[in-house]
C-alpha cells in the first residue's frame, strides 16, 4: 500500500486511464439519452464519477504481490475489473462482466490528509490475486474506477506489484 522500495525481480504495473474508451462509453449514455431509449437488458453504463483504466501485462504468468496506492486528500475509489476480454467497439459492457470482490480505498474526510489510507484487506488480496489469474490468458484488462466522497482522478496513483512465475 505504500510506496517502499520493490525488489528487481517484481513487475510494478501502473494503472492508466483510457480516455478514449471512457468518452465511448459516455457518448453510449448520451446517445441513449437524447433518443429517449433504454440500456440493453443487463447493460452496465458508465456513471459520470467513473473512469475507464486498463493495465497492460508484458508478461502473463504473474503472482500478486501488494498494491500501491497514494490518494491526496479524503474521498474513496473503488475499482471493479472487468473479467472478459471486452470489446468495447462490437459490445456493451454487461453487468456478469463485471468482477468481485471489488477494491476499495479510501480516507474520511475528519481524517488528517496525511493519515494512511484505509481498505478492506482481504478483499484486496483476493481482487490483486484475481488480476494475477485472469493475466495469464491477456495482455491487457480493463477497470471501472469510480470517485466518490471527494476523491478525484487528477489527485490518485494506482499500481499493483507482481512477482514473475517461475
Amino acid at each position: 500500500m505504500d510506496s517502499a522500495k520493490t525488489p528487481s525481480n517484481t513487475l510494478v504495473l501502473k494503472f492508466k486511464k483510457d480516455a478514449a474508451l471512457t468518452e465511448m462509453m459516455r457518448l453510449r449514455v448520451s446517445s441513449l439519452q437524447r433518443s429517449g431509449q433504454k440500456r440493453q437488458d443487463g447493460e452496465r453504463l458508465l456513471l459520470p464519477h467513473e473512469g475507464v483504466y486498463r493495465l497492460d501485462f508484458p508478461v502473463q504468468e504473474l503472482n500478486f504481490s501488494r498494491w500501491y496506492f497514494s490518494l491526496i486528500a479524503h474521498g474513496r475509489v473503488n475499482i471493479t475489473g472487468i473479467s472478459q476480454h471486452w470489446t468495447p467497439d462490437l459490445t456493451n459492457l454487461m453487468t456478469r462482466q463485471l468482477l468481485e470482490p471489488i477494491g476499495t480505498f479510501w480516507r474520511n474526510a475528519a481524517d488528517p490528509e496525511d493519515s494512511p489510507l484505509k481498505w478492506l484487506e482481504a478483499d484486496m488480496q483476493e481482487f490483486g490475486e484475481r488480476i494475477a489469474e485472469l493475466a495469464k490468458v491477456r495482455k491487457v484488462m480493463y477497470f471501472l474506477f469510480a470517485f466518490k466522497d471527494g476523491a478525484e482522478a487528477a489527485n490518485l496513483s494506482c499500481s499493483v506489484e507482481f512477482t514473475p512465475d517461475k
